[in-house]
């Protein structure tokens, strides 16, 4: 974990990525924004504080889609420290997070600037009214985050050869998926186009569209359905490199700043 001053560059925090909630924070200069908050206020602000950022810094909270696990705190920060939802306007009808501070109304696929950042939300499949990976730019540096996607779109794929950070969902591991305790109707769902990607089809994406010099951060690991060590040795063994090469969190109380 890295945890000090603020560095130039573009930084990703991931304070959380999983099945229990998934929360980033990305900041370049002066501007902080948060990537969905799907856990509760209290948990967001001590994982905050230990990746060395307050509260109060967040210009924006950014939503992915309307499910808990990405937007449960989404509603509690925003009212006690004044910070405003990003979200498009069927993820806003959706998301049950009650009143907050003000309603930032963007649209998938049209890029918009918050400082010296520039969000492009891009259009993904899942079960949800309207999710979105984003595409994020500071400078030269750019990060994809797209978790919650049964496939990989056309856009994702561009995006993927584009970025210096691919965020990006290595959910589950198909065996222990069909052997595991979920009922079936479950796992047809997370298997489907509209569920969530698996760890060899989050492989065979990186590895065509791999280049060098890009960063790998694995997302939205399932606790029940695979496990960290799992995924990276999938991954690392379809792209022929190291498992140091591929990162993601070893642990609920893990928390990585990545500066690019």
């Amino acid at each position: 974990m890295w945890v000090g001053c603020h560095l130039s560059g573009l930084e990703v925090h991931v304070l959380a990525s999983g099945s229990d909630g998934n929360c980033t924070v990305v900041r370049c200069d002066d501007t902080a924004i948060m990537l969905d908050a799907g856990l509760s206020g209290r948990r967001i602000t001590t994982l905050m504080s230990r990746a060395g950022i307050g509260p109060e810094e967040l210009t924006g909270i950014l939503l992915t889609h309307e499910h808990s696990d990405h937007v449960k705190g989404a509603g509690i920060l925003s009212r006690r420290y004044k910070v405003p939802i990003y979200a498009n306007e069927n993820t806003l009808i959706c998301s049950n997070i009650g009143a907050v501070c003000e309603h930032m109304v963007f649209q998938t696929r049209r890029p918009f600037s918050i400082g010296p950042l520039t969000i492009r939300p891009l259009p993904i499949s899942h079960n949800a009214a309207e999710p979105n990976a984003f595409h994020i730019a500071c400078g030269d540096r750019s990060m994809l985050l797209a978790t919650d996607l049964g496939v990989v779109s056309d856009e994702v794929f561009a995006a993927l050869r584009d970025v210096d950070l691919a965020m990006i969902e290595a959910n589950h591991d198909l065996n222990m998926l069909i052997h595991g305790p979920y009922p079936p109707m479950l796992k047809t769902e997370i298997r489907s186009d509209r569920g969530h990607l698996s760890n060899i089809d989050c492989a065979r994406a990186l590895w065509t569209t791999s280049r060098e010099g890009r960063r790998i951060f694995l997302a939205h690991i399932s606790k029940n359905n695979n496990t960290p060590e799992l995924a990276r040795r999938t991954v690392a063994r379809t792209m022929c490199c190291g498992e140091d090469a591929v990162d993601c969190l070893m642990d609920p109380e893990d928390v990585r700043s990545i500066v690019l």
